[in-house]
């Protein structure tokens, strides 16, 4: 049993017993789709809650990006894999022309094409942590548990940057993945039963 849960074909829960874990979802990190859309693709249920959407001038970390000049969009989400909390997001989005928009089910960068905005690319860092208070409040889990915490700055043609985004990606749910080849690698992430 201990080796059926180590391949993650298992999940046992105390005091509730074992159950056949859910298949595993690879987020592709090589490719500017979003978590949902990747997540989706997949076939895998992902919504999305808008935790808060409002103008405001964005703090130091974003504005070190974006510029100083506000103002930008603050947008807070939940995102939800098989109706489970999983990833904490807040992004800020240059100007203010998504202040009203619905990505609740439209993807940032789709609401951006539909602007006319193209994005080019986007640098991202993924480093270990854990949850805070306030977050692991909204994922349903005690503080401390296990963490990926991701800040991306995506880039427009001209290569100003266009959101600043932070996210926490539950660690108990998630995994980074590689596939390796003489050809390339490929880094995704996987969803953990």
């Amino acid at each position: 049993m201990q080796q059926l849960e180590a391949d993650g074909l298992l999940s046992q829960q105390p005091g509730r017993g074992t159950f056949v874990a859910e298949p595993r979802a690879a987020y592709r990190l090589d490719s500017l789709r979003g978590f949902a859309e990747d997540l989706r693709a997949q076939g895998h249920l992902v919504t999305t809650q808008i935790l808060g959407q409002a103008v405001g001038a964005p703090p130091a970390w974003a504005a070190a990006h974006l510029g100083e000049r506000p103002p930008a969009v603050r947008l807070e989400r939940l995102r939800l894999l098989a109706g489970r909390p999983a990833v904490h997001q807040v992004s800020w989005i240059r100007g203010s022309a998504l202040a009203e928009a619905d990505l609740s089910a439209t993807s940032l960068y789709q609401a951006l094409a539909e602007r006319g905005v193209v994005v080019q690319r986007a640098s991202e860092a993924v480093r270990p942590g854990a949850l805070d208070q306030a977050t692991a409040a909204l994922l349903r889990q005690p503080a401390g548990t296990a963490a990926f915490l991701s800040e991306r700055i995506t880039y427009g043609l001209d290569d100003r940057a266009l959101v600043a985004d932070r996210a926490t990606i539950l660690g108990t749910m998630m995994e980074i993945r590689t596939e390796r080849a003489i050809t390339g690698l490929t880094v995704s992430w996987a969803q953990l039963a």
